[in-house]
């Protein structure tokens, strides 16, 4: 079985592709597994800056962000969660990259079962150990 080549030129956007789907990924704890929030300190760099807009408008440290959300998917209140990109446009240049992306997300949160969405846009660098994530920032769809 042969290994697949990517094209050079389209290796980056693979690279941020991956980076992407396992960010989207640290939240899941569907079926009973748990939830790995903790892999966002890999995924970001240490001094990323988190930004949840609209009426709950906030700014997080990457610790700010991750500590109440592993709470949240360890604690029983939020259950069968995931969060899933549902389409996206990617630009690239050089080192640095941004993600502007539509995203759903369902589970049951205090026994209700819910659905939503929103817009996410991600804000990307090249590092010696490849890429992370600098920036992030989010907004609900009522």
């Amino acid at each position: 079985m042969s290994e697949i080549q990517i094209p050079a030129a389209e290796q980056p956007k693979a690279e941020i592709d991956a980076l992407t789907a396992e960010f989207f990924g640290a939240f899941d704890n569907r079926g009973g597994k748990a939830a790995d929030v903790a892999r966002i300190r890999r995924l970001m760099l240490p001094g990323g800056v988190i930004v949840v807009t609209g009426p709950q408008y906030a700014a997080y440290t990457v610790e700010e962000f991750i500590e109440p959300r592993e709470r949240l998917l360890a604690d029983g209140r939020l259950v069968e969660f995931a969060e899933w990109e549902v389409s996206e446009r990617t630009d690239i240049a050089g080192d640095i990259a941004c993600r502007f992306g539509e995203y759903a997300k369902a589970g049951v949160m205090d026994g209700e079962p819910f659905e939503g969405g929103g817009t996410k846009t991600m804000q990307f660098v090249r590092t010696p150990e490849g890429w992370r994530i600098a920036a992030f920032s989010w907004y609900d769809h009522p």
